[in-house]
């Protein structure tokens, strides 16, 4: 207890004296509008046994072959840009300098080379640590190396670094993660650091310094790990939905809130619960990582991935989380203010998500003033999901009436009349 107060007292004393490096850090230009990409993790999680699952396992081949396909199928067009390693990519010893090194057999070319891959095809590479000595599935972490492994990742021309929290103490997180940041930040090279602090110290009672993580990290994940289910989309939503008030304000331009990857096109989600996770990730203004075999999605999900309209949304440079605005009737209705605006007021995304069970399309009608689109100008609604359907203009006082299919979506963007 003595050593970590002794180390929390000195990275104290570093921040004070170091406070144009740590205000470098907080700027680093990166990460404007919520990160887009694909992450190894749901869908791959720790599979090493490539002889059994050649197809499937951590290596460099599945990396190379995603990065192809994020280019071939079309997402890289429409801004899908970093493929990000996880956990099990580490072999179990650091090398004889210290420094990390990839699992030989896997990565027999090395980190740098498929790196060096990736951004051949134009995309941006990111690669996975633990705060802690260990990594989550036991392979080494950063704590006693955090300067070396900082350069290690720029030397390797990493673009994006996400920090797990396993085998480490959460009371030690707040000083610890700005420290491996701000020794990102030395190597000068540009990472995205995506922080993990806030989930760890959640489930251990302490309430995560919102304040501290928009300060230092460009994204954080705030809650558990999603699963391929609707269970626990339902899940994330309801905590982004009760923790609002709390941690809505503290997203925007340079550092998000992130409920966790995408599952759309694996195979715990229908075709209409895929639709609410695209919508409500757009309206949370969250990063947009796929977790899923891109040679295997189908046509209607990858259409649902790549929808540039929700897309747009979700990219909104405005920068403002969505909240949950109505739960009646086991409908849940959310809004997010974007971009244009007009006369000082905003145009809106609006979501209706039925949380329904009970067989058919239900029907809800609302004002557009109870949800808070109050505007006297105005609001032209389309469709997201039906593009080819006629806009409808509607006022502050016009009823809103729409049907939800069960556990589905209808998803609007409603541009405020006269904006340009």
């Amino acid at each position: 207890m003595n050593q970590r107060n002794t180390r929390k007292m000195l990275v104290i004393c570093v921040f004070a004296v170091s406070i144009l490096t740590i205000v470098a850090a907080l700027d680093n230009g990166l990460a404007l509008t919520p990160p887009m990409g694909w992450l190894a993790w749901e869908r791959y999680r720790c599979i090493v046994d490539c002889e059994t699952y050649p197809n499937d396992c951590v290596s460099e081949q599945l990396f190379r072959r995603t990065a192809d396909l994020l280019v071939s199928e079309g997402y890289a067009d429409v801004g899908y840009e970093y493929i990000i390693i996880d956990d099990c990519w580490l072999a179990h010893e650091r090398g004889s300098d210290g420094r990390l090194q990839p699992d030989p057999q896997r990565f027999p070319s090395g980190i740098k080379a498929l790196a060096d891959y990736i951004h051949s095809l134009g995309l941006k590479f990111g690669i996975y640590e633990d705060f802690g000595n260990y990594t989550c599935a036991g392979y080494p972490g950063v704590v006693g190396h955090m300067k070396t492994d900082a350069q290690t990742f720029a030397d390797w021309e990493v673009d994006y670094v996400k920090l797990d929290g396993c085998y480490s103490e959460p009371e030690d997180m707040d000083t610890g993660y700005p420290e491996f940041g701000s020794y990102l930040n030395e190597t000068g090279r540009p990472m995205i650091y995506s922080c993990s602090w806030p989930v760890y110290q959640e489930f251990a009672g302490i309430e995560p310094n919102f304040t501290a993580l928009k300060q230092y990290c460009n994204l954080w994940r705030n809650y558990v790990d999603i699963d391929d289910s609707w269970e626990e989309v339902e899940i994330i939503m309801d905590y982004f939905a009760e923790k609002q008030d709390s941690i809505a304000e503290h997203a925007g331009p340079g550092h998000w809130n992130d409920p966790d990857m995408l599952i759309i096109g694996n195979y715990g989600l229908s075709y209409d619960q895929s639709k609410v996770q695209m919508a409500i990730w757009a309206i949370l203004a969250a990063p947009l990582l796929m977790s899923t075999a891109l040679r295997d999605v189908k046509p209607e999900y990858k259409d649902i991935l790549q929808n540039k309209a929700i897309l747009a949304i979700n990219q909104d440079e405005l920068g403002i989380q969505g909240r949950r605005v109505n739960n009646t009737g086991l409908i849940d209705i959310w809004t997010r203010p974007i971009s244009p605006e007009f006369d000082g007021e905003y145009s809106y995304a609006v979501a209706f998500v039925s949380r329904r069970i009970d067989g058919y399309p239900y029907l809800k009608s609302v004002t557009l003033a109870e949800i808070g689109l109050t505007s006297a100008c105005g609001y032209e609604f389309q469709d997201l999901y039906s593009p080819n359907t006629q806009p409808q203009i509607l006022g502050p006082d016009s009823v809103l009436t729409v049907r939800i299919n069960p556990s589905g979506v209808v998803f609007y963007r409603a541009t405020i009349v006269g904006a340009r």
